[in-house]
């Protein structure tokens, strides 16, 4: 259960990055979803982001099964409320390596991923030793992981991925 975590962590973290939501959103979408009794409270999904093993005083909260499907629905549909974003992102991305570009070199692209790895550096202790090449292939690799999940069967495609990442 512990590469979910971090996984559905970094999902957030890269919409976050993307889009600059924040918890307010991700109530909201719980809210909206009706599990927001599983996401409650800002406190409430706090602890339950902590449950990562990449974060820093991790720990304080395991995550259950209902919680990680809360979580997998909220982080699609926010996928679908900004796949404009998404998608106009993953095209610069695009552009970018069929022109020999460094992504990073990318107006939406450089912000995207100068927030991603602030962030990632700010909250993660699993990984202090990340280079800004590593940060910048996770980070590049969540934009397209989140063209995905913002799609048709979105929170399908994220649970399945999840559950292949935890069987590895």
């Amino acid at each position: 259960m512990s590469s979910i975590k971090a996984q559905l962590d970094l999902v957030l973290l890269a919409l976050e990055a993307l889009t600059g939501l924040g918890s307010d959103a991700m109530l909201a979408a719980a809210d909206a979803l009706g599990v927001s009794d599983l996401l409650s409270d800002r406190v409430n999904l706090w602890r339950l982001r902590q449950a990562s093993p990449l974060r820093k005083g991790q720990g304080r909260k395991k995550l259950d099964v209902d919680e990680a499907r809360a979580l997998v629905l909220v982080s699609c549909q926010l996928a679908v409320n900004h796949r404009d974003s998404i998608r106009q992102a993953v095209a610069r991305l695009e552009q970018a390596l069929a022109q020999g570009q460094a992504p990073h070199r990318t107006a939406q692209l450089g912000d995207y991923l100068d927030a991603f790895s602030n962030a990632y550096q700010d909250r993660m202790e699993g990984d202090q030793t990340a280079t800004t090449d590593e940060l910048t292939t996770l980070g590049l690799k969540l934009l397209v992981d989140l063209l995905f999940y913002s799609g048709s069967g979105g929170s399908r495609k994220l649970w399945v991925a999840l559950l292949e990442r935890a069987g590895k």
